[in-house]
């Protein structure tokens, strides 16, 4: 299995460091190839790759360098002494196309690709290249979500696929109460806590919500909005567009990458968490959020609806503009809130099972191994 793991960051890394135990108990050994590194350190500018409070070591002695193609064939002639009866390779950008036909040319191996996303969130000039090249160098695919399902279809693909879903991602620890976290962060045990979570990218809408924010705010000042996470671009844009609007004395920025020991905190002080994608596949933090039992609010981007029923364990909203978000948190509250929520999203709970996902990944693994179509 090739993929960032912890301690590099990210949803990706955090996915794979779940799939590995579940592929195990279900039957698999796994031999896990993780990456050194992702990007070189002037694309960083400045953050750090790795998160100090995951020191998770899968005792691979593979030492993969996306940056460093010498260590892809290293890593391919190590991999064709062993043959394993496949490769899982994660994919979630066009820049892993060509280390993915650099493994299956000089291993042999059946190469099988695990497609987070088959078009880069941020599209790569080459990117119809790039999708071109994968085609050409995998056996089969395993999709999270029917949007990429549907994007890889597109091509007129005709290798093996198999169509699945993002599992759950259950705390590794019970969480603080929601009064304690709200004290610990500093917020009011009266106040509506929205949480904006995780990377901030242009394609995540935080500006969107901004703007939804200061018309929610004039109908329901008791909201506030908690943005946490770490920012690929100027993270003073949106100081200054909170600013300009009026409302930074309810928005609470949180810049940086949060550690996992820190993740449990935001979730339990939140009513509910905003995903105000202007485009998406699937997202992690909807799993991450049922996880703690929080309602999701989000765009009806990508496949996010069939993630969130919408009036059952979150609200949809039908497009990603800002007065159809500002009323869609005010109609949330409006229904109850997380309240009436509940139900559902333990519903969505048990339909994310990682046994589910993996024993049907397993399944399709084993027949890709033989062969099979």
């Amino acid at each position: 299995m090739i993929s960032p793991f912890p301690p590099l960051k990210g949803g990706i890394a955090r996915f794979s460091n779940r799939l590995l135990p579940a592929l195990s108990e279900a039957g698999c050994q796994v031999l896990p190839v993780p990456f050194r590194r992702l990007y070189p350190r002037w694309l960083l500018n400045g953050r750090t790759a790795a998160d100090s409070s995951l020191p998770v070591d899968t005792g691979s002695t593979f030492s993969l360098d996306l940056v460093n193609p010498l260590t892809w064939i290293t890593t391919a002639i190590a991999l064709r002494r062993i043959k394993p009866d496949v490769l899982l390779v994660a994919y979630w950008t066009g820049l892993l196309a060509p280390l993915c036909t650099v493994l299956r040319t000089i291993t042999g191996i059946r190469t099988l690709v695990l497609l987070h996303n088959f078009t880069s969130h941020e599209r790569l000039p080459a990117e119809n290249l790039l999708q071109r090249l994968l085609l050409f160098s995998a056996d089969g695919f395993v999709t999270l979500s029917a949007s990429v399902q549907r994007e890889l279809d597109a091509t007129g693909n005709r290798l093996p696929s198999i169509s699945l879903f993002h599992p759950l991602y259950e705390p590794s620890s019970p969480g603080p109460h929601r009064e304690v976290a709200r004290q610990a962060l500093g917020l009011s045990d009266r106040e509506k806590v929205l949480l904006f979570f995780g990377y901030v990218r242009r394609y995540k809408g935080l500006d969107l919500l901004l703007d939804a924010m200061a018309a929610v705010l004039r109908s329901d000042p008791a909201i506030r909005l908690v943005v946490a996470g770490e920012f690929i671009g100027s993270e003073r844009y949106y100081r200054d567009m909170a600013g300009r609007l009026g409302i930074a004395g309810s928005v609470d920025f949180r810049p940086g990458y949060v550690p996992a020991d820190e993740v449990g905190q935001l979730f339990a002080a939140a009513d509910a968490v905003v995903l105000p994608y202007r485009s998406a596949t699937q997202s992690g933090v909807v799993p991450l959020a049922f996880g703690y039992r929080v309602p999701v609010i989000a765009c009806d981007a990508g496949d996010l609806s069939s993630q969130v029923e919408h009036g059952v364990s979150g609200w949809i909203v039908d497009r990603p503009d800002a007065a159809a978000l500002a009323e869609g948190i005010l109609e949330f509250f409006r229904s109850g809130g997380p309240a009436g929520m509940k139900d559902g999203i333990e519903t969505a709970r048990k339909a994310l099972s990682w046994q589910v996902f993996s024993e049907r990944l397993v399944a399709f693994l084993e027949r890709q191994a033989r062969g099979g179509a």
